[in-house]
This record gives structure tokens, sequence and C-alpha cells, in this order.
């Protein structure tokens, strides 16, 4: 049943990351192994006594592997949830990413050099702050330079947008890594 639960596990917690956009069957294996391990090694034994307390005809083997299998239920129902909670997050943090593209598009496509405009739709985006701060880049015609925008969702609309310069997102991104 542990090694079973775990892998079930896993693939909660690919379908339903805990935390970020994603997560690999393997990591969330891992993690559901060392979660159910603990939880079987510290909680079987007390979860069994009070189960023997209310059942006094169960073997206390037996008790304790009903506790240990009530454990690992648990956390299949707390991954679940988890990842669930994160869900809504996620789907916040695209309405978010969305709404910043539309400003710089707006913005892009009625100041920036002509030779930019076209390319408005083909925005290169770089999250400085989730929800909150965006650098959105668009390619020239010939794709050799880039016209940059900061995206400052806490501002209203007409003030939200600014200039950044010509330097793409991977220069600017090479200095936070």
């Amino acid at each position: 049943m542990f090694i079973v639960v775990s892998l079930v596990d896993g693939l909660i917690g690919h379908a339903l990351p805990v935390s970020g956009h994603q997560q690999s069957v393997a990591g969330g294996i891992v993690v559901a192994l060392a979660l159910n391990l603990l939880a079987v090694v510290l909680l079987s034994r007390p979860v069994g006594a009070l189960l023997r307390r209310r059942r006094r005809d169960l073997p206390t083997e037996v008790a304790r592997n009903y506790a240990g299998t009530l454990c690992l239920a648990l956390i299949a129902a707390g991954f679940v949830a988890a990842g669930l909670a994160n869900r809504s997050n996620l789907r916040s943090d695209d309405v978010a990413f969305r709404d910043a593209l539309v400003r710089a598009e707006a913005y892009i496509g009625d100041r920036a050099p002509v030779q930019f405009r076209a390319n408005a739709a083909r925005a290169d985006t770089y999250v400085i702050q989730a929800d909150s701060i965006y650098r959105v880049c668009v390619p020239n015609s010939a794709h050799m330079r880039t016209y940059c925008v900061i995206v400052r969702r806490s501002l209203p609309f007409a003030r939200s947008v600014v200039f950044a310069g010509y330097e793409p997102n991977s220069l600017f991104a090479a200095g936070t890594n």
C-alpha cells in the first residue's frame, strides 16, 4: 500500500503541483515517499493506539496497519488540497500576466517606433515581481533589436507602462541568475 499510494501521490503532485506551475512525476514521488515514510514511522503507532482504544478486539499490529493506511490517505488528500489551492494562485498569475501583456502591447502599438509596432504581438515577457511588475520586449522586423517596456500593474492604465530600453530580456535575465 505504501508504494502504491506514493506513486499515486507523485501523479497527483504532477497533475496538481503544490507550488509553481509544474512538478515532475519523479519529483512528486520523491516528496511523497519522504512524507509517507515520516507519517508511517512517526504516526502509525500513536494513531494505532487511539484506534485500539475504540476497538479493543483489534490486534496491535492490525490497528497500526490501519493507522498507517489512514496516514497515507490523509497525505494524499493533503496533496490534492494543496494542489487545488495552488491552482487558484496559478489562475491569478495568468490573469495578471495577460493584463500586463495587454498594457504593454497597447503602449508599444501606440508609442514605439514603427519598426517595432508590427511585432507587438510577438512579445517576450520577463516577470520581475509576480502579479505586479513585468518587463515586455518586442523585436524589430529584422529581429536584430528589441524595444522594451516595464509594466507596473498597480498603477492606473495610462501611467502603468514606461520605456525600458533596447536590451533584450535574455540579457536582463542573465543578471538575475
